[in-house]
C-alpha cells in the first residue's frame, strides 16, 4: 500500500508540538506502509538539507512543492500585493493540489494522508473537487473550533465576537471536512466523540493520538550552563498575547510564582521556546530565565524539578506532559492541559485549576522528593505502555486497513 503524507508542519529536530506530532506520524506510518512526503512547510526550501535527509531515511520520495521554492520579491509591497492575489483566486491551492495529483498519478498512490489536516481544509476541499474518489485522510491535532471558543470566558469587547464568529466559522468546516473525507483522525477518544457527533458515517473517525519515540529520551543531556536548582519549566509555542501558551505563562509569572516564592524562596522558573523570548524578555526578574526558541529542550526539561502545563484553554493532546513523563520530570497541570490522556491526580500527575491549588502542589512536589519521584516513574509507564510510536503504528495499521478494505 502506498500513502503520500503531506503537512505544512516538517521540522526537524522538532522544535514543538506540532513538529513532533508530524515527525512521529510519519514513523508510525513508515512501518506500515509505503510512505511518500510532499513537504509544504514555508521554511522548508532546501530539499537535501538537514530535514529534508531526515525525513527521507523514512519514505520513498521526498519532495517540496514548487511555490515554496520560488524565489521571494525583496520588495514587501509586492509581496503583500501578490499573497492578496493569490487568496482571491486561490492560487496557492490550486498549484499544490496540480503539483499532489500528478504525483499520485505518477506514483500510484492509494491513499493521500493530510498531516495537520485541520488547518489544511481549503486544500483538501480542492484535491476533492478535482478527484472525488481519491481517498483521503485528514488527520486532527485537536478539535481546532474547541481550541478557539474556549478563550471566551477569558475575552472581552470586540475580540469576543471575534473569537465566537472564527469559533462558529471553524465548527461548519469540520462538519463539511468529516463527512468529505474518507477518514478523519483525533488525538483522544475525547476529540473522537465530538467528530463522531458531527459526522454522518461515524465509523471514518478514528483514533491517532499524539506519541513520543521514547529511545529519543533515554539519554538525559547535561544541564545548560549556569543552570539553576530547584527549578520549575514551562515551554511551548509563544504566539501572541492572547495565545494559551502566553496565558499560561502570565497567570504563573502573576498568580502562582509569588505563592511558591513563598514557601521555597530559591526556587527559579524557565519559560522556554519559540518566541517566549519576545514575549517574556522583557520580564525584569533574577529569579526568570526566557530562552527564545532552543534547539531541543531536554536540557532544561530532563534537569528541572517540576514541568508546569497550566492552560486555562486549548485542545487536543499535551505533548508537554508525554515529554516530562518520558523524561520521569514530574507535573503540575490544569484538569485542561491533560485532557484526553488517562492520568490520574496522585498517581501519575498532580492537578489544580486555581492558583493557589496549583502553587501546593508545585510546593509539594519541590519538598517531597519520594511522592514526586513516584509520580514521575507512574507517568513513565503510563507514556511507555500506551503513547510509543510503536503503539502509533497499530493505529496507523487500523486506519490504512478500514480505508482499504472492501
Amino acid at each position: 500500500m502506498k500513502v503520500l503524507f503531506t503537512s505544512v508542519f516538517l521540522e526537524h529536530p522538532a522544535a514543538g508540538g506540532p513538529q513532533l506530532k508530524i515527525e512521529n506520524a510519519i514513523k508510525a506510518l513508515s512501518r506500515v506502509c509505503e510512505i511518500d512526503i510532499i513537504s509544504r512547510e514555508p521554511e522548508l526550501v532546501d530539499e537535501t538539507g538537514e530535514a529534508a535527509q531526515f525525513f527521507k531515511e523514512f519514505c520513498t520520495e521526498f519532495h517540496v512543492v514548487p511555490r515554496i521554492k520560488q524565489k521571494r520579491s525583496g520588495n514587501r509591497y509586492f509581496r503583500k500585493l501578490k499573497s492578496i492575489f493569490d487568496q482571491i483566486f486561490d492560487l496557492e491551492n490550486s498549484k499544490d493540489a496540480s503539483f499532489i495529483l500528478e504525483h499520485i498519478d505518477r506514483r500510484n498512490i492509494d491513499i493521500l494522508w493530510f498531516g495537520y489536516g485541520n488547518i489544511s481544509f481549503p486544500l483538501i476541499k480542492k484535491i476533492k473537487s478535482m478527484r472525488p474518489n481519491l481517498k483521503v485522510v485528514c488527520d486532527t491535532d485537536s478539535v481546532w473550533s474547541r481550541f478557539v471558543l474556549r478563550e471566551l470566558p477569558y475575552a472581552k469587547g470586540f475580540r469576543k465576537l471575534r473569537i465566537f464568529l472564527s469559533g462558529r466559522k471553524k465548527e461548519d468546516e469540520e462538519r463539511e471536512w468529516v463527512n468529505l473525507c474518507e477518514a478523519t483522525t483525533a488525538v483522544s477518544e475525547v476529540d473522537a466523540k465530538y467528530y463522531r457527533s458531527i459526522a454522518t458515517d461515524k465509523t471514518r473517525v478514528h483514533i491517532f493520538s499524539n506519541v513520543i519515540d521514547i529511545d529519543s529520551y533515554k539519554n538525559a543531556p547535561p544541564p545548560p550552563d549556569n543552570f539553576k536548582s530547584p527549578s520549575i519549566y514551562l515551554a511551548g509555542s509563544f504566539g501572541h498575547y492572547h495565545s494559551p501558551m502566553d496565558a499560561a505563562a502570565r497567570w504563573v509569572l502573576s498568580d502562582i510564582l509569588p505563592l511558591v516564592r513563598k514557601a521555597v524562596p530559591d526556587v527559579h522558573f524557565y519559560i522556554i521556546g519559540r518566541n517566549s523570548d519576545i514575549r517574556f524578555g522583557h520580564v525584569g526578574d533574577s529569579a526568570v530565565t526566557v530562552t527564545g526558541k532552543v534547539e531541543t529542550v531536554l536540557p532544561y526539561l530532563c534537569n528541572t524539578d517540576v514541568a508546569l502545563v497550566p492552560l486555562k484553554f486549548e485542545s487536543g493532546t499535551r505533548f508537554k506532559i508525554l515529554e516530562a513523563g518520558a523524561c520521569k520530570v514530574p507535573l503540575v497541570s490544569t484538569v485542561l492541559g491533560a485532557e484526553g490522556i488517562p492520568v490520574k491526580h496522585g498517581e501519575h500527575i498532580l492537578l489544580a485549576d486555581e492558583s493557589e491549588e496549583f502553587a501546593n502542589a508545585i510546593i509539594r512536589l519541590l519538598g517531597d522528593k519520594k511522592f514526586a519521584s513516584t509520580l514521575a516513574e507512574n507517568c513513565f509507564q503510563l507514556v511507555h505502555d500506551r503513547f510509543s510510536v510503536e503503539a502509533l503504528a497499530v493505529e496507523a495499521k487500523q486506519i490504512l486497513e478500514y480505508l482499504t478494505h472492501d
